[in-house]
């Protein structure tokens, strides 16, 4: 991968948000602060799903894996952006920031196809209700996750390397806060035509058809709901799916806006922003959403805190 571009570019420097070390120190004091809420919360997720006999369910056995992906996802850029911003040198490695592009869009695209996998549970659950045991059982269950990662994994390590055999002849300053696909491909001074279109074809294919495949699942979801004829019936159906839905909405939607918008649309400071949504703020508030939003989850962390307090008490 590295073998003619280390005789022009050996590393990269990454820009991040402002020199300024006034700025670099509050940055810093609030994304540790994220990161750590990152943390504690999708550990606390991965830890209820997994202790509470109640919540041994394909739903939650998804979500244990969507806490997995995002506390994978963003210790790829958030650790090293944290000693950025305490740190006067700023530049990664060629095969450091190779890496890290591998490792933060294998797991954007495991998250991708894993909201569509919990999609198909809901509307297996909702739409096929009497089958929903024998579709969605333990086996199937574990091969849809594992097709998740196979895909992203495959997917990008050949994309990467089609990036990283690139000739980078300077400048190698990236204006960026870690190394993503597009302000990498800027650096090159060859032709990234084929690069482009590369990368629009697998973003059709890897984020734009899962969210076809949940907008037409939540359409005969929504048709299947409104026929429910109890009104408490129609209310807990759809609670099932809501948090799933602002997921959707927030995930596909930044990611549609990062890799789908015309190159005119773009900026540095808006691709930065959008890159924050989705690689820091949208990993803190999956839990929210799971949790505060789920009366399963909500139920069993009063109970186990009730008990606490209670033998502490005693």
């Amino acid at each position: 991968m590295i073998r003619d571009n280390q005789s022009y570019v050996t590393k990269f420097i990454l820009l991040g948000f402002s020199s300024d070390p006034t700025v670099q120190g509050f940055l810093f004091l609030v994304f540790s602060i994220l990161y750590v809420l990152i943390l504690i919360g999708n550990v606390t997720i991965i830890l209820i799903a997994i202790a509470d006999a109640l919540l041994q369910k394909p739903m939650y056995y998804f979500i244990r894996n969507l806490a997995i992906l995002d506390i994978c996802y963003t210790s790829v850029t958030v650790p090293e952006m944290l000693v950025n911003f305490l740190s006067e040198d700023k530049s990664v490695s060629f095969f450091g920031c190779a890496t890290q592009m591998y490792f933060f869009s294998f797991l954007g695209d495991a998250e991708c196809c894993l909201l569509a996998v919990m999609c198909y549970d809901r509307y297996v659950a909702i739409c096929s209700p009497l089958h929903y045991g024998t579709i969605m059982n333990k086996k199937v269950c574990a091969q849809m996750v594992a097709a998740c990662w196979t895909i992203g994994i495959v997917y990008e390590f050949g994309s990467t390397v089609f990036v990283f055999t690139l000739h980078f002849c300077g400048p190698n300053k990236v204006d960026h806060f870690f190394c993503d696909f597009n302000p990498i491909l800027k650096l090159s001074c060859q032709d990234t035509s084929q690069n482009e279109i590369s990368a629009f074809i697998g973003t059709v294919i890897l984020i734009l058809i899962p969210f076809l495949f949940i907008l037409i699942s939540y359409i005969r979801i929504l048709s299947t709901i409104l026929r429910i004829r109890s009104a408490e019936g129609r209310r807990k159906a759809f609670s099932t799916c809501a948090s799933h839905l602002i997921s959707v909405s927030l995930s596909y939607g930044m990611a549609i806006i990062t890799y789908l918008l015309p190159k005119s649309w773009h900026s540095p400071i808006v691709d930065k922003l959008f890159a924050l949504f989705y690689a820091v703020l949208l990993p803190v508030l999956n839990p929210l959403i799971y949790s505060f939003r789920n009366k399963e989850v909500l139920d069993i962390l009063s109970k186990r805190m009730g008990r606490k307090m209670n033998s502490q008490s005693f």
